[in-house]
């Protein structure tokens, strides 16, 4: 256990409400779908979590609602590591382009100790317009060094794609005014994060540092012009009234403008998103090139990047055609 969690979970204890992990995902996803019922017409999307099996190998579920107490117990419960972002989908994997609400907007805060805590809470649901004020959250939770900063909407966003990129810029945004290097952070570098990413699970284990995720309730839910309001650029706050911008070309005219696109997709009907050509372009014979670039930068990845440096490794093995077992071998030998 750090000196971190130990002062934060006293300070936090000793004013909010604890919740437990079952009743906290219950709150946080109240409509999943139920086990073995179909909903044709995407009323029920769920919320999917990763969680680490006998194996050690990560494992996708649904987060069913009926099932979900017995499911917890099973595979969060104590789990050296559990992920789960704050959106639901509206199919079984949780892909950004699968998702189609936001319940909830979530900050990842690393390195914050008692100091960086009163702070917090010296800034927080202050007036938007002064300088270094923040929105409360509706939960903090301990990760383990630091926090996570969870903001449960009154009613869910839904992620047309318009508002998926809106509400990345408001992320972006909101993380650069509370990640405040000796004000909030014990860490110089700010971590951004994409509004699909996926958190440590609230009653899980920390595997390393051997603290479990414990939540309180800090405040009430939130409403996207709260959020708004704390926005420092004007630009980056979300306009639900502008949900999606079609296309206004006709068919005839993407044909002439995008003749290849054209065939693959309308005429062949291969909705799949084309690759990029990676080893075409290589000069050289190696036609990982880009891939085995990328690998040897591992001596220069900071502190707290180390998902972030695999991520684009998985998505530059995945650009390059670099097999899965190989793949696998070098995040094994690079971690």
């Amino acid at each position: 256990m750090t000196e971190n969690y130990r002062g934060c979970y006293e300070y936090l204890s000793a004013q909010f409400e604890q919740v437990g992990g079952y009743d906290f995902y219950r709150e946080l996803f109240p409509d999943n779908e139920l086990y073995g019922v179909k909903y044709d017409d995407f009323s029920h999307p769920s919320a999917v979590y990763l969680y680490q099996g006998e194996d050690e190998r990560l494992h996708r579920r649904k987060m069913y609602h009926d099932t979900w107490e017995q499911d917890y117990t099973e595979f969060v419960e104590q789990n050296p590591l559990t992920l789960c972002s704050g959106l639901v989908y509206r199919r079984n994997k949780n892909r950004l382009e699968h998702a189609q609400r936001m319940n909830a907007l979530i900050f990842d805060l690393d390195g914050v100790g008692i100091g960086e805590l009163r702070n917090l809470f010296l800034r927080f649901d202050g007036d938007p317009k002064r300088v270094r004020r923040l929105p409360m959250p509706t939960f903090l939770v301990l990760s383990g060094n630091g926090l996570h900063l969870y903001y449960v909407f009154k009613g869910p966003i839904d992620l047309y794609p318009n508002i998926k990129v809106q509400l990345k810029s408001l992320k972006y945004d909101l993380t650069f005014r509370i990640w405040e290097y000796k004000g909030t952070s014990q860490l110089k570098a700010i971590q951004y994060q994409s509004i699909n990413q996926g958190f440590r699970m609230v009653g899980s284990i920390n595997a390393k540092y051997g603290t479990e995720l414990v939540a309180f309730r800090t405040g009430e839910r939130v409403t996207l012009d709260y959020l708004n309001a704390y926005a420092i650029k004007p630009e980056n706050r979300v306009d639900i009234n502008k949900p999606f911008h079609p296309s206004r070309m006709t068919r005839a005219q993407a044909k002439e403008a995008y003749p290849e696109w054209y065939q693959r997709v309308v005429i062949e009907g291969n909705k799949r998103k084309k690759k990029w050509d990676i080893a075409g372009k290589v000069h050289g014979d190696d036609p990982y090139a880009l891939y085995h670039w990328w690998l040897r930068q591992i001596g220069s990845i900071e502190g707290g990047h180390r998902y972030f440096y695999l991520m684009c490794l998985a998505i530059y093995a995945y650009k390059c055609d670099v097999p899965k077992q190989q793949l696998r071998q070098d995040m094994r030998t690079a971690f």
